[in-house]
């Protein structure tokens, strides 16, 4: 095989709570993870010896090209593409270079694990491209050391998400509903987020063990009452937009509204796609948020296309 193309698809937190701040400097947590069918295209081609220069031809490092079609994201080794790919060349030796096409459509630094998700595909990409026969397993190994949130997008679909983001369990999708997915015009750290999160301090903490029972017996509303996030406490104070368009998704119909991750992506669930396409045009018509997407729930993080 000389070419493949993959969708790398975004995710939401249905719930997410910190427990604390670990000495290590990372937070330990405890959160539901969901894909959403809003996603990225990567397409992956194996690069000929009459493409390399005499240069990358004698370099020791992988060759590894990529190019994007939005132009605020780096294609150099920061990208997380970069070193998911740089990783599996160097563990497996891969000689030949790699050329990654990304087309981008989830928000970027919106808490939806943009590039982390691209990241998993890499590792699957590669994994079919090069034939080399990783395991899932040995895929969420390498991806923790790339980001906490790798090994869930690796895997995908719905899931408990313990320790920092490694320690997963799988739990049944949700029952059929529909998203409004909304990112204001603004970029959020999540570093800020986390440095500014007072874990021992917090005085509410989202029932995760009640939404995982909701998920086993089908409940759509014992997992809407039970949705919470607690780095909210962060980031509403700091853009208030995120309340705001949390309380119109609320007045237009939705079971309940959430941020996202660290934000500052909102998300409503609705139980009708046409109220939500109504809200939809609510939140564009007040200029509330720049992305706005109607999607729903997805069954994993990456796939072929």
């Amino acid at each position: 095989m000389e070419q493949l193309t993959r969708k790398a698809y975004a995710k939401i937190n249905l719930g997410l709570d910190v427990l604390r701040r670990r000495p290590d400097g990372y937070h330990e947590v405890k959160m539901i993870m969901q894909t959403v069918d809003i996603y990225d295209t990567l397409t992956f081609r194996k690069l000929e010896e009459r493409e390399l220069s005499e240069k990358e031809k004698s370099s020791t490092e992988p060759v590894i090209r990529i190019y994007s079609d939005h132009e605020t994201l780096p294609c150099n080794k920061s990208n997380l593409i970069y070193k998911a790919a740089a990783l599996v060349m160097k563990i497996y030796e891969i000689k030949s270079g790699v050329a990654i096409t990304l087309e981008k459509r989830i928000p970027i630094a919106a808490g939806m694990a943009g590039g982390s998700t691209d990241a998993a595909a890499v590792f699957h990409g590669l994994n079919e491209l090069f034939e080399l026969g990783m395991s899932p397993d040995e895929m969420k190994g390498m991806g923790v050391t790339i980001g906490a949130d790798v090994p869930y997008c690796i895997m995908g679909g719905t899931a408990l998400s313990e320790g920092i983001g490694e320690i997963l369990t799988r739990l049944p999708a949700p029952p059929k509903a529909y998203l409004l997915v909304a990112k204001p015009d603004i970029n959020v750290s999540t570093k800020f987020v986390y440095e500014n999160l007072h874990a021992d301090t917090l005085s509410y903490h989202p029932d995760i063990d009640g939404m995982a029972a909701a998920l086993k017996e089908g409940s759509l509303k014992g997992i809407t009452d039970r949705m919470g996030n607690v780095l909210e406490t962060v980031t509403e104070k700091e853009y208030p937009v995120i309340a705001r368009i949390k309380e119109e998704m609320k007045k237009a119909g939705a079971e309940n509204a959430l941020m996202s991750g660290s934000g500052p992506t909102v998300f409503g669930i609705y139980r009708q796609k046409e109220i939500a396409q109504k809200a939809y045009g609510i939140l564009k018509e007040q200029g509330l948020a720049k992305q706005i997407f109607v999607t729903e729930f997805a069954a994993s993080c990456t796939d072929e296309r």
